[in-house]
C-alpha cells in the first residue's frame, strides 16, 4: 500500500466518524465509528502499521503531544476561573469520585493495574489515554495499552445521554421559576462563557515587536521552546522525582502565557492545531492493531464495569459537595460528567438541551447564561487540566 493511499484512507475513516457525530447530534461519538472502522481494517485488509505509513511514526505524534500539552496550558486564566469557583471544586469531587470508587471497589475486581490505566483516560480525553496507552505498551501490558485507547473510545456512550437528562431537568427547573419570576437573567462571564474563542492578551515579552515578525514560524519556535523547557526539567528531577515532561508542559504553558511568553491558544494562531489533533487522533488508533477479537471480548467486562463505577462515583461526590454549595444535584452532576467528553462536546450537548427546550430567544439566552458558564468550565478543569496531570503520575505506576 503507499503512502498517499494508507492516508487517504485513515483521514477517510476519521472524516466519517465526523459525519455520523453530526447526524446524530453527537450521541455516538465519532471516536466511536472511527475506532470500528479501524478494528475492521485490521482485522481485514490493513497493514499492521498503516498509520505509520500514512506518515504518523512514533516520534511525530510525541512532538505533537508536547505542542498540544503545552498550547492547553495556554487556555488556562486564573481571572476567568475564579468566578466559577463552585464549579471548580464540583469537578474536582467528581474526578474525586471516580478515583475513590476505582481504586476503593474496582482494584478487587479487576486488579491495580487495570484501574491505573482506567483512570487517566476516563477523566480525560485524548492526551491522558495516549500516555497511558504508551506507558502500558512499554511496561509490557498489550492488552493494558488497547484498553487505554477502548475506554477513550467508549465514555462518551455513558456521558453523553447521562448529560442531556440531566440538563433537561435541570433547564424544566430553570424556566419554571424564571416564567413564575423567581429567576432574573444571571451575570454571565463572557470571558468564561467564551473560554474557547477568547481573544489572545498581549505578549506582554514582545509588546515592541511589529505584527509582521510574530509569524507562525515564530509561534511554532515559541511553543517548541516551553516544551523544550519542560523536558529538561522533567530530565534534572528525575532523580530526585519522576515528573512526566508532559505534567511540566500544562504547568510552564500556563507560565508562559502568564508572563507574555505565549498567546492564548498558539497552536490554532500558528495554523497548527487541525494538525496537530489528525495526527494525535491516528496515533490513537494505532495501538488497535494489537487488538484481536478474543481481547475484545477479555477488556469488555472491565471496560463497563470501570465506566458504571466511575459514574456512580461522580454522582456521588458531586451530589454532596453540590449540596455544600448550594449547587443542584443535576447542575453537579451535569458539570461532573464533562469529564467523560470535555470541548466541543459540552458546548454542542448544552446548546442542543436548550434549544429543545424553549423556542423563545429570550429563555434561551437566560438557559445559556445560567448552564454553558458551568458545563464549559467543568469540561476544561477535568478534562484538559487534571486528567493530564493524573496520566502523568498514573503512568510511573505501571
Amino acid at each position: 500500500m503507499s503512502q498517499m493511499l494508507a492516508l487517504v484512507i485513515v483521514v477517510l475513516i476519521l472524516f466519517i466518524g465526523d459525519v455520523v457525530a453530526v447526524k446524530t447530534k453527537a450521541w455516538i461519538p465519532s471516536v466511536f465509528i472511527s475506532a470500528v472502522l479501524f478494528l475492521i481494517g485490521y482485522w481485514t485488509f490493513f497493514p499492521k502499521n498503516i498509520v505509520e505509513l500514512a506518515g504518523v511514526p512514533p516520534v511525530v505524534a510525541t512532538m505533537m503531544i508536547y505542542l498540544l500539552i503545552t498550547n492547553m496550558g495556554t487556555l488556562l486564566s486564573l481571572k476567568e476561573l475564579k468566578k466559577q469557583w463552585k464549579t471548580i471544586i464540583i469537578s474536582l469531587a467528581g474526578i474525586a469520585g471516580i478515583i475513590a470508587l476505582l481504586f476503593g471497589i474496582g482494584t478487587f475486581i479487576f486488579g491495580f493495574k487495570t484501574i491505573v490505566v482506567a483512570i487517566p483516560p476516563l477523566v480525560g480525553g485524548l492526551v491522558s489515554a495516549l500516555i497511558m496507552s504508551e506507558g502500558a505498551k512499554e511496561a509490557g501490558l498489550t492488552t493494558l495499552s488497547v484498553f487505554a485507547i477502548v475506554i477513550y473510545v467508549m465514555q462518551g456512550f455513558a456521558g453523553y445521554p447521562l448529560t442531556s437528562i440531566v440538563l433537561k431537568k435541570e433547564g424544566r427547573n430553570l424556566l419554571q421559576k424564571y416564567r413564575s419570576g423567581q429567576l432574573g437573567m444571571a451575570q454571565a462571564n463572557e470571558e468564561v462563557a467564551a473560554t474557547a474563542v477568547a481573544e489572545p492578551k498581549e505578549l506582554k515579552l514582545f509588546k515592541n515587536l511589529p505584527d509582521k515578525y510574530n509569524t507562525d514560524y515564530f509561534k511554532f519556535l515559541r511553543l517548541a521552546f516551553v516544551g523544550f523547557l519542560a523536558f529538561i526539567v522533567s530530565t534534572l528531577l528525575k532523580p530526585v522525582v519522576d515528573i512526566s515532561p508532559f505534567v511540566l508542559c500544562l504547568l510552564f504553558g500556563v507560565i508562559a502565557r502568564s508572563v507574555g511568553f505565549l498567546e492564548r491558544h498558539v497552536l490554532q494562531k500558528a495554523n497548527g492545531f487541525g494538525i496537530a489533533i489528525m495526527v494525535l487522533m491516528l496515533f490513537v488508533f494505532d495501538p488497535l492493531q494489537r487488538a484481536t477479537p478474543g481481547m475484545i471480548m477479555e477488556i469488555l467486562y472491565p471496560l463497563i464495569g470501570c465506566i458504571v463505577l466511575g459514574v456512580i462515583g461522580m454522582y456521588i461526590f458531586s451530589f454532596i459537595i453540590g449540596k455544600v454549595l448550594g449547587v443542584s444535584k443535576h447542575m453537579s452532576f451535569a458539570v461532573s460528567l464533562t469529564a467523560l467528553y470535555g470541548f466541543p462536546s459540552d458546548y454542542i450537548i448544552t446548546n442542543e438541551v436548550i434549544k429543545s427546550l424553549t423556542k423563545d430567544e429570550k429563555e434561551q439566552e437566560v438557559l445559556t447564561s445560567h448552564m454553558l458558564p458551568p458545563m464549559l468550565v467543568g469540561g476544561f478543569i477535568s478534562v484538559t487540566i487534571v486528567s493530564v496531570i493524573l496520566a502523568g503520575i498514573f503512568v510511573g505506576f505501571l
